[in-house]
């Protein structure tokens, strides 16, 4: 739970749109383990509860994603953002390289090798 304060809840409460500074490898990536966890944990709740219970969708449309789910993603663009352009930071390259991201497969590969890179 400390780490899930310290690493997530920080992130979004004091630098929720902070594009200057730097983000260490471990806070770069524990922002992403629990920001994957909670979509995969409100993409459930979509599904099972929301979608069918209470849109009255039918089990096809409500496999298709959900309201919570998008809300949250919406809700956390500008911190993922602002937490990968701190990554790069860390490591000596510009924000700008997150556009890179754009480029189908090769751009995501890049973008991986630079997050695990060890600071500088």
């Amino acid at each position: 739970m400390e780490k899930f304060n310290r690493y997530f809840l920080d992130t979004v409460k004091h630098r929720y749109a902070d594009f200057n500074g730097r983000a260490t490898r471990s806070e770069y990536w524990y922002f992403v383990l629990f920001f994957v966890l909670i979509s995969i944990v409100l993409t459930l709740i979509d599904t099972a509860v929301i979608n069918p219970l209470i849109l009255h969708m039918t089990p096809e449309e409500a496999r298709q994603g959900g309201l919570l789910s998008f809300l949250f993603a919406l809700a956390m663009l500008l911190p993922h953002i602002g937490v990968g352009i701190r990554r790069l930071h860390d490591i000596g390259k510009s924000g700008w390289w997150l556009l890179i991201g754009f480029v189908p497969v090769v751009g995501l590969l890049v973008l991986l090798y630079f997050f695990v890179q060890p600071s500088k």
